[in-house]
């Protein structure tokens, strides 16, 4: 049935234009393959077979998120359906016989199969790990044409929202037979100075040649400037026919400048191969210079320098454009969430896209890469725990974790072990719970005779009853701490300059189940109640928050104990999934920004923890859904005494406006690093408060609301920030603010609309909605469009939208023609906005 689909499939090939031929220069061994596709989403094999079903597509393409929300499907993947997608691409291409040529994906989700010509090259399940072909067996000289089959039929088999399709970029790399194979080089710096550096670099070459090849290799490095600053060779190296080899180089690069979260300075390496003073091949490796490590009683130190850790996870989403996010968009995304001092990335939960690694190796975050989020048994994506749905649409990459595992684990090692922004690697994620019963059962936690809670109370055992418990379970057929050493030892064979971690839900049982041996780092769950119990019984083993709630009680367990040496949050930005019977919310909004990028509160109290530079934040909300109120001598107070110490992940709901009805009483909640605020409404001080008075770092005041001007002034080290809201009126216009007036013609760059409400004195409206629709002319197209909101549920790839709080954002990329770009932003009688982007 395979071969006949196709065969029929390589039939229809006629319709479809051609790439220009590849071009021949060795320095241009890496061909950007992502435009010229033509997809179409089906499971016949008669419409496989339709010309006139194809449609024209540019990768990166994820087909789920251009699709309509629909109520019937699981929340757990955002209510959108998954399916069978196919893709072909026609290209010309004339190889000489001493060529190879490999084609390169760095991801496809999920369970991928792949032709050329009608001969398949591979299957790959996994949706999230890179993989390439080597082309050459079914390579013909001229046209040639690629077939990809995209299974996700099963459409809830990962957490949370996945995407579906050739979701990554793709790339075509030809060059010489003798040759540096793809991730083929690995550059660490084993000694580190302040007047040196001892640079190690690995370089595999590869000789598909039929005969020896003698060859010259050489390396030089260039600083950020483009400076060549360092250079070491060798001559007349020798490789036998069709084998390969890691030739190891060392040199020192003198004064170097450290990469770093404040200072990200990047160097690259040119290695070159030539033969008889021939260049046959050449590659570029960016890396870092730079050490850190952990210590069990004092925490984490990056290039000799204790400092905590201020991380976020992040789903590999972008919003409204789905999982094929530009890098545009991450930067963006990114650059927000660094103004608000985070510094470091955990990949929650499977390993992230190539360009997301450089962006963060150039804005300076340090990165938790993470492999799997289950190992030999499956997850119910429903409930977060142990399968309990053992059915086809719910089954995920546990079914392909025996025999793909090693694979998956070291091609993403291999791809991208020479960031500089990696300092840790995650074997799992939360895997204790698919272990059903014995990790469950031992830790005494879900007893039934006991009534703590699981999130505040400390473990109703001890270790010694722990390692009883153990015993009293037969093994299953898998066992969790043999699985993890082995991923460990996979790990630590590719590399042995990062720490092996992982997220552990339950990590007082695994202490005494072994699970922790395997591990550098225990990574805590939500455990931080356990902080000390942990460091108490075990204190030769390191220990941080690898997830934790994004709530000011969570950094306050950390600067209280040296030997915690920081905490990821859940999440940093909202994302799309996690949604179960929550319709019609699609996103769990925990994000400390929504998927637009605006802010929520959270964002602000975490800003005021992790930024020297004074911050103050006005946020309102009235008495009657704020979790504050007045008490009998007229304090903002809890409503709930101390329930600030044990929320979970949700911001309380805050407004950032100043309207409200009559005489209601609102709660003023101030986020702010300043030793002192003073609130004034209409110029009237409504008094001063001290930080040191809110044991929930929140400044709070109740004032009856009247229309006018609430301001709040702030001090901070002799330095007075202040903000004010004010009352606003109808809406009248629009404001449109655009973070570039110009973009570069290559089909990728990427610029961001952002719409707000107004009045007639341009404060914004953020009481009112109002539908805004977008008319684009020139060389840009809508990739994406939104308002932020979890309940969202209007096209993301639509012209028009609804706002939330008056607000909207519209994304646009170019296309690989020059000229002006107009977008006009309208809505009903108020006046259109114009705005002009260059596309040069």
């Amino acid at each position: 049935m395979l071969k006949i689909h196709i065969f029929l499939v390589v039939l229809g090939c006629s319709l479809f234009c051609c790439d220009p031929p590849v071009g021949s220069k060795v320095s241009q061994r890496e061909s950007d393959f992502n435009t010229s596709w033509h997809f179409q989403l089906t499971q016949s094999l008669e419409d496989a077979a339709d010309d006139s079903r194809w449609k024209p597509v540019k990768i990166p393409h994820d087909w789920s998120i251009g699709l309509p929300y629909d109520s019937a499907l699981n929340g757990a993947t955002a209510y959108l359906p998954g399916g069978v997608g196919w893709y072909r691409k026609e290209f010309d291409l004339s190889v000489s016989e001493d060529e190879v040529v490999y084609l390169l994906f760095d991801g496809v989700y999920n369970r991928s199969t792949v032709w050329l010509n009608g001969h398949e090259l591979g299957f790959h399940p996994y949706g999230y790990s890179p993989f390439y072909y080597n082309l050459a067996q079914y390579l013909v000289d001229g046209k040639n044409e690629l077939t990809v089959r995209v299974d996700r039929t099963r459409y809830i088999d990962s957490r949370w929202y996945t995407g579906s399709g050739i979701y990554r970029n793709v790339e075509l790399i030809r060059t010489n037979k003798l040759h540096i194979p793809i991730w083929g080089t690995f550059i660490t710096t084993p000694e580190i100075t302040a007047a040196s550096a001892d640079v190690a670099i690995d370089v595999e070459i590869r000789n598909y040649h039929n005969e020896s090849k003698a060859f010259d290799l050489a390396t030089k490095i260039y600083d950020a400037s483009g400076n060549l600053i360092a250079q070491v060779h060798s001559d007349d190296e020798m490789l036998s026919a069709s084998s390969s080899r890691t030739f190891p180089q060392r040199l020192q690069l003198d004064d170097p400048v450290r990469w770093d979260v404040d200072n990200p300075a990047l160097y690259t390496a040119k290695t070159t191969i030539h033969e008889n003073d021939r260049l046959v091949d050449e590659e570029e490796t960016v890396f870092g210079i730079r050490d850190f490590r952990f210590d069990a009683a004092s925490g984490f130190y990056l290039n000799g320098r204790n400092m905590k850790i201020k991380g976020v996870c992040l789903h590999h989403d972008g919003g409204s454009v789905g999982t094929a996010v530009p890098r545009g968009v991450w930067r963006r995304r990114l650059s927000i969430l660094k103004d608000a001092g985070v510094n470091a990335i955990r990949m929650a939960h499977n390993p992230s896209s190539k360009e997301l690694l450089e962006l963060c190796d150039e804005l300076g975050f340090l990165v938790q890469d993470e492999f799997f989020d289950e190992w030999d048994y499956p997850k119910d994506k429903r409930l977060n725990q142990e399968e309990r749905h053992d059915d086809y649409i719910s089954r995920g990459s546990a079914d392909y974790f025996q025999a793909w595992a090693e694979a998956d684990l070291k091609n993403t090692m291999r791809a991208h072990r020479n960031h500089a922004s990696i300092f840790q690697w995650s074997i799992g994620n939360e895997i204790e719970w698919t272990y059903h019963p014995r990790y469950r059962n031992i830790t005494g936690y879900f007893d039934m005779k006991w009534d703590g809670n699981y999130f505040w109370d400390f473990p109703p055992t001890s270790p010694e009853i722990i390692a009883a418990n153990v015993q009293k379970y037969p093994p299953r057929d898998y066992e969790l701490a043999k699985t993890a050493q082995k991923l460990s030892d996979w790990t630590r064979e590719m590399d042995t300059t990062r720490v092996v971690t992982a997220n552990c839900i339950l990590p007082i049982a695994g202490y005494e189940t072994g699970y922790a041996d395997a591990l550098d780092v225990v990574g805590f769950s939500y455990r931080r109640v356990v902080y000390d119990y942990a460091h108490a019984n075990y204190p030769n083993k390191p220990i941080m928050g690898t997830e934790n709630l994004p709530q000011w009680h969570e950094w306050k367990a950390v600067m209280e104990r040296p030997f915690v040496p920081g905490v990821f949050l859940w999440t940093g930005i909202d994302y799309m999934g996690e949604s179960n019977g929550a319709w019609p919310r699609k996103t769990l909004p925990s994000g400390l920004i929504d998927q637009a990028g605006f802010p929520n509160g959270s964002y602000y109290m975490f800003k005021s923890l992790w930024v020297e530079d004074p911050v103050l934040q006005i946020a309102t909300q009235r008495e009657q859904s704020s979790l504050f109120t007045v008490d009998e001598i007229g304090d903002a107070v809890e409503k709930d005494p101390g329930s600030w110490s044990n929320r979970l992940w949700i911001w309380q709901d805050v407004n950032e406006h100043w309207n409200y009805q009559g005489n209601d009483l609102v709660m003023v909640e101030v986020y702010s690093n300043c030793e002192e605020v003073e609130l004034f409404f209409n110029d009237k001080s409504l008094g001063k408060r001290r930080l040191e008075e809110f044991p929930d770092r929140i400044y709070k005041w109740g004032v009856r609301y009247s229309p006018g001007t609430l301001k709040a002034v702030g001090t901070r080290d002799g330095v007075t920030v202040e903000q004010e809201l004010k009352t606003a009126g109808a809406a009248t216009g629009l404001r449109v603010a655009v973070d570039k007036d110009a973009l570069v013609s290559d089909g990728y760059d990427v610029a961001h609309l952002v719409v707000q409400l107004v009045d007639n004195e341009g404060n914004p409206v953020r009481r009112q909605e109002a539908e805004v629709s977008f008319e684009v002319s020139g060389p840009v197209r809508i990739i994406g469009i939104d308002n932020g909101a979890p309940d969202n549920l209007q096209p993301n790839k639509g012209s028009k939208i609804l706002t939330d709080e008056g607000s909207a954002l519209l994304i646009l990329q170019s296309t690989r023609e020059k000229g002006s770009a107009k977008v006009f932003a309208k809505s009903s009688d108020m006046p259109s906005v114009m705005i002009d982007i260059e596309v040069n």
